[in-house]
């Protein structure tokens, strides 16, 4: 693969330069140079070095790094009929939508807690919560057996807590004390 790509760039750079070298008062201009790279490519031999070439790593890392192409590229392919196309139809193969999930993970998580902060977000989402079928399957959800285990176990602990097992008993005194200033004035009048 190396010695096909060598061999191709070698074979160029001596043709370009023999060409132009050999006869100084007549020298080759552009459009025969071109000519004869292009016709050089379209060989077999030269479509198979541009093949190994474009498959090495190094050499795409090179070609994928050049951010500026791929932004354009990217916008291009989205917001047109075709890429909207390709793009619906790619979102349907779980195997795409997986490694997509996956490759964008964290940066999904970013925009949820900054669209979380956006008071129109948060509009929308409470506007789709309040439709009917929705409400409905929240309630299925919350009637479940699992729910009703976690309503449990949530008021057992909350119940639990020092903070609130103090405050209950403060509201229990205050509740005996209005109980029992009721039922004397309740015996006074009598």
């Amino acid at each position: 693969m190396k010695f096909r790509v060598a061999f191709l760039l070698t074979s160029l750079f001596i043709i370009c330069s023999g060409c132009s070298g050999t006869n100084t008062t007549e020298e080759m201009d552009y459009e025969k140079t071109k000519k004869m790279v292009v016709d050089i490519l379209k060989t077999d031999d030269g479509k198979k070095a541009i093949t190994d070439l474009l498959s090495d790593e190094s050499v795409k890392s090179e070609l994928i790094m050049n951010q500026d192409i791929i932004k354009k590229t990217v916008e291009e392919t989205l917001t047109s009929d075709k890429g909207k196309q390709f793009w619906e139809k790619a979102f349907k193969d779980p195997k795409f939508t997986a490694a997509y999930a996956k490759a964008l993970k964290t940066e999904h998580k970013r925009l949820m807690k900054e669209l979380t902060k956006d008071a129109a977000y948060r509009a929308m989402i409470t506007e789709i919560m309040k439709e009917p079928d929705l409400q409905k399957e929240f309630t299925k959800l919350l009637k479940t057996n699992e729910m009703r285990k976690i309503y449990k176990d949530l008021i057992i602990e909350t119940g639990e807590s020092p903070l609130v097992e103090a405050k209950m008993e403060d509201l229990l005194q205050k509740a005996a004390t209005k109980a029992a200033e009721k039922s004397q004035k309740a015996s006074e009048k009598k």
